[in-house]
């Protein structure tokens, strides 16, 4: 299958999931992380902010707080496609934006330097068992990823797991990937 064919059938099966299947498997992918070392020995964590269909992120935020680490979601910018994190103290800073997504306001939000973030949690839909992922088609994440030399992690569902993807040179995989199974 090609990149487009994998990327609608991951789509299709997170849209098929129940609501108790999906909060099912949503606790256990953010139970190994929380537990994990990674999120142990980190102080800063990258995330998006989840919507729709994608894997709830708001617990694993939550949690970040509880434990007095910095989260830090991206900004997009869609003019030369990249990516920019700010500083989440409270949900008030986010502002809706294009596709409905919620972004941070950077006029009320502190700008973090990359190299900040300890930990970056990296959206996806289709991963194979080296890290590479099939995203949502913009390329935001891999520009971003070129120069970012700290740990980064995807939070996925073994059925979203697949024994190969097609690769371009640009694509960048993850250091982890954390199913509710256990971390790879």
């Amino acid at each position: 299958m090609n990149k487009s064919e994998l990327r609608n059938k991951a789509i299709t099966y997170l849209k098929s999931l129940s609501d108790e299947e999906k909060l099912a498997v949503e606790g256990k992918i953010t139970n190994q992380l929380i537990q994990s070392d990674l999120w142990k020995k980190s102080s800063s964590i990258g995330i998006t902010i989840s919507q729709g269909f994608e894997w709830n992120t708001k617990t694993i935020i939550d949690t970040a707080w509880k434990e007095d680490k910095q989260v830090s979601v991206p900004k997009c910018d869609p003019s030369i496609k990249a990516l920019t994190f700010y500083q989440l103290k409270t949900y008030e800073q986010l502002e809706v934006v294009y596709y409905n997504l919620k972004e941070p306001d950077p006029s009320i939000s502190k700008f973090i330097e990359k190299n900040q973030l300890d930990l970056l949690i990296v959206p996806g839909l289709v991963f194979d068992q080296k890290g590479y992922r099939i995203g949502f088609g913009g390329g935001y994440y891999d520009r971003f990823l070129k120069d970012f030399s700290n740990t980064t992690v995807s939070l996925v569902s073994n059925d979203q797991l697949t024994q190969e993807i097609p690769r371009e040179e640009f694509d960048l995989p993850v250091d982890y990937i954390v199913t509710e199974t256990g971390i790879y």
